[in-house]
């Protein structure tokens, strides 16, 4: 059994490896832009159909206007390191919408929201900027594609463990079955931890390049720690905790200023 589960890890991994630009983190990505990129452009116009745009014109056109430096400095960077391709691909979009939820995301291909709720915790523009770089960040590593590929290797491996253990009574499948519930799913979780981290430091990288001040970054989550509440274990999270940010950006903001001077030259 575990010879056949070590089989599929390593044929489905050989098969999807790449490195992430400027981290050089190794990532399997088997799914193809052209797979997931019109599914994305369409959720994400649904998405804006069944919410509210703000009607803010002076914040949704800083939000817009940060929005398309920090891409610009990314299509630039892409264009100029070989990956023009990757660079056509994308259809950058940066919206507003009312709620009250602290959140920012960006779907593949460079869709991006922000909620009207982080809008305190951004606190000007160099916030925003911080935000906005973390959030264009996801698209260029292609995080969304990675967990795709991540969630099929699970699913491969899961059917490696039904196969191996077929032939065992059922009170060892359930047993096999549980280790592995438990022990993917926990890896999972560190896995969207390394995706956060990488994410953080590659905004952080843009948002330099863009022009605006990348200690910014540092204080978001200052202020997002301020807010209080009860975070779960941070082994726990899909999100590192917000001391845990706070520490890596801190020590990574002179690799950053010098990885966006080499980059921007």
């Amino acid at each position: 059994m575990r010879k056949s589960i070590s089989i599929i890890i390593v044929l489905m991994i050989l098969v999807g490896c790449s490195t992430v630009p400027i981290t050089g983190r190794k990532r399997v990505n088997m799914v193809s832009d052209a797979e997931i990129l019109p599914a994305s452009f369409a959720q994400y116009e649904g998405f804006l159909k069944e919410h509210k745009l703000s009607d803010d014109r002076k914040m949704t056109n800083e939000i817009q206007n940060v929005g398309m430096r920090i891409s610009r400095s990314v299509d630039k960077f892409m264009r100029a390191n070989g990956m023009t391709s990757e660079a056509d691909s994308y259809r950058w979009e940066f919206n507003l919408i009312v709620d009250d939820a602290v959140n920012a995301w960006c779907m593949p291909g460079g869709k991006v929201v922000f909620y009207t709720g982080i809008l305190p915790i951004c606190r000007g523009t160099d916030g925003i900027a911080a935000v906005m770089g973390h959030e264009v960040a996801h698209a260029f590593a292609k995080h969304g594609q990675e967990r795709m590929s991540t969630a099929m290797i699970q699913q491969g491996v899961g059917l490696g463990v039904a196969i191996g253990t077929s032939n065992k009574n059922a009170k060892t499948q359930q047993i096999w079955n549980t280790v592995y519930g438990l022990g993917s799913g926990v890896g999972m979780l560190a896995y969207s931890r390394t995706h956060e981290t990488e994410a953080d430091k590659l905004g952080m990288v843009f948002m330099i390049m863009a022009g605006y001040q990348p200690e910014e970054a540092i204080n978001v989550w200052i202020r997002m720690s301020e807010r209080g509440g009860q975070a779960p274990p941070e082994f726990l999270s899909t999100h590192p905790s917000n001391e845990t940010r706070i520490k890596n950006l801190k020590a990574y903001l002179p690799t950053a200023i010098e990885q966006a001077r080499k980059y921007n030259n």
